[in-house]
């Protein structure tokens, strides 16, 4: 019972782990910025994704995600922070998720840890 436990207790810390570039599986064509090269990028500026939702990553550190209104709207608030290509979210729910960027052609793209690719369809500085 103790070594499952260890295992258990050590399959939970490897789960709160940021992930890696390798788990998002950027494709060969995908640019990698880095830290400077994305803050450029993203910071305050609007974000605005192809389902109408936009999320904003202010320079102070706060984060909103506001839902289109063909999904209900509502926004998310919570925190940011950015290392290499790899942006942070913690919600103010308590809730965490890493994404990674990557521009793939001319269009920056946020993925996810499961997989999923969502191009950003414009970015407007306000």
């Amino acid at each position: 019972m103790r070594g499952m436990k260890h295992v258990i207790l050590t399959f939970v810390a490897v789960l709160a782990l940021p992930a890696t570039a390798q788990e998002y599986d950027p494709r060969p064509t995908d640019s990698l910025p880095d830290t400077a090269a994305l803050s450029a990028l993203i910071l305050d500026r609007d974000l605005i994704y192809f389902d109408d939702g936009t999320s904003r990553y202010s320079a102070d550190g706060s984060y909103t995600w506001t839902y289109s209104q063909a999904n209900g709207g509502g926004i998310w608030e919570g925190s940011h922070t950015i290392t290499d290509n790899i942006v942070c979210i913690t919600f103010a729910t308590g809730m965490e998720r890493c994404d990674m960027f990557v521009t793939s052609g001319d269009r920056l793209t946020l993925l996810t840890a499961d997989g999923d690719r969502y191009p950003i369809r414009e970015i407007r500085v306000p």
